[in-house]
């Protein structure tokens, strides 16, 4: 566990490789929150949803339908809302981090900036393999094109689910025709 570096809660359950992707989702936050020029609590909501995201990635599925009481959504889609509702029981009670943190796999037409930015970072960190060129350009661009590339963002996980095939959810589709 990185929890010394990264300033986790003691409820968190990250392993090695999955501290080392949250860092790199916080580091490009920070920076982009940096360039931005964010005031400081919305900064600090920028870091936190980095650092907070995947708090419970690693936690069993048991764990994760003890926290939320869902028992039909695919295990991969609770570890967000688990966070999110261990959150709040221990006193969160930002919303914009909440929604962030409980829609970051899916997306939401809710979102203020922070849900939109934690989406695009944990899609465009540097150590994800797959069209790396794309995504650190796109990266670059966040700080002064930041709707456009969140929507760019959208665009291309809706390519890429299709492509593999894998199933969409409705909180993407209609997060998607919101863009339109």
């Amino acid at each position: 566990m990185h929890s010394s570096t990264l300033d986790l809660p003691d409820w968190a359950r990250v392993g090695d490789k999955r501290a080392e992707h949250i860092q790199r989702v916080t580091a490009l936050l920070n920076a982009w929150a940096a360039a931005m020029r964010l005031p400081p609590a919305e900064a600090r909501a920028f870091i936190d949803a980095g650092v907070l995201h995947d708090a419970l990635r690693d936690a069993t599925e048991t764990e994760l339908r003890e926290i939320t009481g869902d028992n039909e959504s695919p295990a991969g889609l609770l570890h967000g809302p688990a966070a999110a509702i261990t959150l709040e029981r221990h006193g969160e009670k930002r919303t914009d981090l909440l929604d962030a943190i409980r829609y970051h796999t899916v997306g939401s037409v809710r979102w203020g900036v922070v849900g939109r930015a934690l989406y695009m970072a944990d899609f465009l960190e540097p150590g994800r393999k797959f069209m790396k060129q794309d995504r650190y350009f796109l990266s670059l661009q966040v700080p002064t094109s930041f709707e456009s590339v969140f929507r760019q963002v959208v665009r291309m996980r809706l390519e890429w689910t299709v492509r593999e095939g894998n199933h969409i959810f409705p909180e993407t589709v209609t997060l998607w025709n919101s863009l339109q």
